[in-house]
């Protein structure tokens, strides 16, 4: 059992403050946006739709970054052990709908705009990363407690950023005067390619341990489970993705070494990939049987598969082997259906939540009435 040191709501509060979980909302969202355009396979509109989705992700990151900002529980948040692992998501949110800017904004925006918006959002969310995946682990050290059950997936979250900065930043590289500023972007990113996969293998490690060991998670906490196939996930797009961009900064021979790395690598940890995918599934299955009820921790299923469908997208492009392209396919396909029941409930979840608050705020009222 985890020890929560955040405070309780102030009486009189209307409302608890936004939780920075809530911004895997636009993760989901931007991934399902991205991952269209570099699927091997597509259909006519499939762009577009995309692009009206990323569209969506970007007002929904407005939306949050501004509720979250005028609540000012950064604090609070982070003396939560449970809380303050989301941390993670915010930089996440603002990574992936910055990649989505150039891979699909500049048919909207133009590519002067979108690379601006991009290199904007890249540096913050790449900042905001580096900094949750320094803070968050010294919080666990030395401010929370935990007991011998306590991992779960959402522990990766902190430590995933700097992937994910690594999978978009190669995106710019082209984009980056050639010499040593170029250089110096592409080696950061495998820096932090290396920085986060390490870490979360470590995670991963720690996490099994506590499925093995102790009884498997029940109810809201099942979703984060697949935190860790989002991490795997991550690091094949990273290298696939830093490996396209390698021949415009590294000399031929390392070039062709990133090449071989991209594709072997990958692939290994694809294969541990669809281990951690089988192993969720049935936690999730098992869950479902049992009863389980709609909770914001739903949106934990959306961007960790997104990232194995971009990551079967890149070992598809590498290969063309049938054994990624339709699976990469199939992968989309289950991933659009999964985000539409997701956002659906998340939608509920929110008019309820409301509908609530407002009942409770009126009756507080007519209690407090002279008479």
């Amino acid at each position: 059992m985890i020890r929560s040191t955040s405070s309780p709501t102030a009486p009189g509060a209307t409302r608890p403050p936004l939780s920075p979980s809530w911004f895997a909302a636009v993760m989901g969202t931007g991934i399902v946006a991205d991952a269209a355009v570099t699927l091997p396979r597509s259909l006519p509109g499939l762009r577009t739709a995309a692009t009206v989705v990323w569209v969506g992700a970007v007002l929904l990151l407005v939306l949050l970054a501004v509720g979250y900002l005028r609540g000012r529980a950064l604090r609070t948040h982070a003396g939560d052990p449970v809380v303050a692992q989301f941390f993670g998501a915010p930089p996440m949110a603002l990574l992936t709908v910055g990649a989505g800017a150039l891979l699909l904004g500049r048919r909207v925006i133009g590519l002067d705009a979108a690379l601006d918006v991009d290199r904007v959002l890249w540096s913050l969310g790449t900042a905001l990363g580096l900094a949750t995946a320094c803070t968050v682990p010294y919080l666990m050290v030395t401010r929370h407690r935990f007991a011998p059950d306590a991992a779960f997936g959402g522990w990766l979250m902190p430590i995933v950023p700097p992937m994910v900065s690594a999978a978009t930043g190669a995106l710019l590289v082209p984009h980056t005067p050639a010499g040593q500023l170029r250089l110096a972007l592409l080696l950061a990113c495998y820096a932090m390619l290396g920085l986060g996969l390490v870490a979360a293998l470590l995670v991963l490690a720690i996490l099994y341990g506590r499925l093995v060991h102790h009884d498997a998670p029940t109810g809201a906490m099942v979703p984060t489970v697949w935190i860790g196939l989002g991490a795997l996930g991550q690091a094949v797009t990273a290298l696939g993705a830093l490996a396209t961009a390698a021949p415009s900064a590294l000399p031929a021979l390392y070039a062709r070494g990133a090449e071989a790395l991209a594709l072997l690598g990958g692939i290994l940890v694809w294969g541990f990939a669809l281990l951690w995918l089988a192993l969720a599934t049935a936690l999730t299955a098992r869950t479902i049987r049992a009863g389980l009820p709609f909770a914001p921790t739903w949106w934990s299923f959306i961007f960790p598969f997104g990232a194995l469908v971009t990551a079967t997208n890149s070992l598809a492009a590498r290969t063309g082997s049938v054994l990624f392209v339709w699976p990469a396919v199939v992968f989309y396909v289950l991933l659009v259906l999964a985000w539409i029941v997701v956002a659906g409930g998340s939608l509920r979840h929110v008019a309820v939540t409301r509908t609530a608050r407002s009942a409770t705020r009126e009756l507080s009222n007519s209690l407090t009435l002279p008479g």
